[in-house]
């Protein structure tokens, strides 16, 4: 037996179940793949072998679509982080008696960077031990967009929608009244500020959309925030701002440490949301005028109703391509895309070793930033409007979208 088994982790997205879906599909199709199972919260669940048969989850082309629209990890996710090779080799050991004893001959990961980190120690330790009956392939993840390799990653263009209509309809309603107002949007982002560029989609259809887009690649400027916001309220009663959620200052720290302990997460990650009600307190207490603060918080990653068709198609694609490459064993690769044009749209599949993904990240480059640092340029714009194009097609029922449960 030949045995495929596929697995998720890190932070949930709209189009992740999409690449599950592209997977199955290739898998069911393929003389290589006789079982195609999949494990429940990630490498966790690899431990702890609970696996699901995908076979009686998903039986045709109906559960593939309803899988394509549902949003979230489908299959269950996990942050654990396997311990570096040099230190503890237990934990692939046991990877290793867990596959075999499940005639588990393709292994295929999606997620982010943490999760490549996982496929590229899992492929080394592989590869040190001469292990030849087992394929361990990346597939990317994350609506963070900071996966380098890739030109984008799935999930990135389903949120960046969301944030584009939520910002645009932010923007009418934060324009109704003659009371001068501020409205702080804080969008996700730890070091990346992909998603907080994309609420400047709200302009595309000759909306104002925000007022000022501060990513988290600039160092933040406390004083020339206040000064920015101050002048737009000269002209105007309302003024709509768009922040990453890990803006810094000049010395690195970030703004939302007055508000955030110093706890870390599983993968050593400080939690930092709160710039944005930092800054509210900035304003009125510099300005003195009527303000608030929104976190988008889940919403941006889950929010599978604004998904965009092309993301999606995508996703699916990125499913097949880690198959094929699992399958014909390209061991320690990641499936990817490269942009080969802009307009029109045109895209490549390609495999890329995932060694020279993980640990990495892919920041905006400063070219896609305008010179003030508080807005984004026409380069970001090229950037964003293909990867948003596009409505899903979804099954309701009772008035409510129906999504599939793997387990």
């Amino acid at each position: 037996m030949k045995n495929l088994l596929v697995a998720q982790s890190g932070g949930p997205t709209a189009a992740i179940n999409a690449t599950v879906a592209g997977i199955v599909e290739a898998a069911y199709t393929s003389n290589k793949v006789d079982c195609v199972l999949g494990a429940v919260n990630g490498i966790q669940g690899v431990l702890e072998e609970h696996f699901v048969d995908l076979r009686e989850k998903i039986k045709g082309s109906r559960e593939i679509e309803l899988l394509c629209q549902t949003p979230a990890a489908a299959l269950g996710s996990c942050r654990l982080k396997l311990k570096n090779l040099d230190k503890d080799r237990a934990q692939f050991k046991k990877i290793i008696e867990v596959f075999r004893k499940h005639e588990i001959a393709y292994f295929i990961y999606i997620g982010g960077n943490d999760s490549m980190d996982t496929v590229d120690k899992l492929s080394q330790y592989c590869l040190e031990k001469d292990i030849q009956d087992i394929a361990i392939v990346g597939a990317p993840k994350t609506v963070d967009n900071d996966l380098v390799g890739t030109d984008h990653c799935p999930g990135f263009g389903s949120a960046a929608k969301y944030i584009g209509v939520t910002f645009a309809e932010l923007e009418r309603d934060c324009n109704v009244y003659v009371t001068k107002a501020v409205t702080l949007v804080e969008v996700m982002g730890r070091n990346a500020g992909w998603l907080t560029a994309a609420s400047a989609l709200a302009r595309v259809n000759g909306a104002k959309g925000p007022d000022f887009i501060y990513l988290c690649e600039s160092a933040f400027d406390c004083e020339k925030f206040v000064k920015d916001v101050e002048n737009r309220l000269k002209t105007q009663n309302s003024v709509l701002v768009a922040i990453s959620e890990g803006i810094k200052d000049g010395e690195g720290h970030y703004i939302s440490e007055q508000v955030q302990s110093d706890k870390v997460d599983a993968f050593g990650h400080r939690y930092i949301a709160g710039a944005a009600k930092v800054l509210e307190e900035m304003v009125r207490e510099k300005i003195g005028c009527k303000v608030r603060s929104i976190e988008l918080n889940l919403m941006q990653r889950c929010s599978g109703h604004v998904s965009s068709a092309t993301d999606i198609a995508e996703s699916r694609m990125l499913g097949i391509k880690a198959c094929q490459c699992v399958v014909d064993r390209e061991i320690g690769m990641m499936a990817a895309i490269v942009r080969t044009n802009n307009a029109p749209y045109e895209i490549e599949y390609v495999a890329v070793p995932v060694s020279k993904v993980s640990n990495e990240e892919k920041k905006v480059p400063s070219s896609y930033i305008d010179e003030e640092k508080n807005d984004v340029t026409q380069k970001m714009m090229d950037y964003l409007i293909p990867l948003v194009q596009g409505e899903m097609k979804q099954t309701y029922v009772n008035g409510i979208v129906q999504h599939l449960r793997l387990y």
